[in-house]
């Protein structure tokens, strides 16, 4: 039962967050970031929230260092938007499965190139 509804309050959190991160923050360090997840602990006490940015390893990484420093707004936000009793504890995290998606995409297109230039 209690991963039913912290799936239900991770979903309601992701969008909340998308929200939140695309009209409230004005933090010029935050880039474009799309929330892909988030996954809520059973006991609805942390959340991992697992994003990407568009851009280098540098605007990911000043994206990252102005989420960290407006966690406690945003947290407090997702508290006034969403009834629980305790808001979660929030951490932002890469995700890395749209990166390991194309490196597998542009194998599978290498290979197939390979395989017509041989036959």
């Amino acid at each position: 039962m209690s991963n039913v509804r912290a799936s239900r309050v991770g979903e309601q959190m992701k969008k909340e967050l998308g929200q939140i991160l695309q009209q409230e923050l004005k933090d010029p360090r935050i880039g474009f970031v799309t929330v892909t997840g988030v996954e809520v602990t059973g006991d609805l006490q942390q959340a991992k929230v697992f994003i990407t940015v568009l851009g280098n390893d540098d605007e990911k990484e000043n994206t990252l260092k102005g989420l960290a420093k407006a966690t406690g707004f945003i947290r407090s936000e997702i508290g006034k938007r969403i009834r629980l009793r305790k808001t979660p504890e929030i951490s932002f995290e890469f995700d890395e499965s749209i990166a390991y998606g194309n490196r597998i995409e542009t194998l599978l297109a290498d290979l197939n190139e390979q395989q017509k230039q041989s036959d």
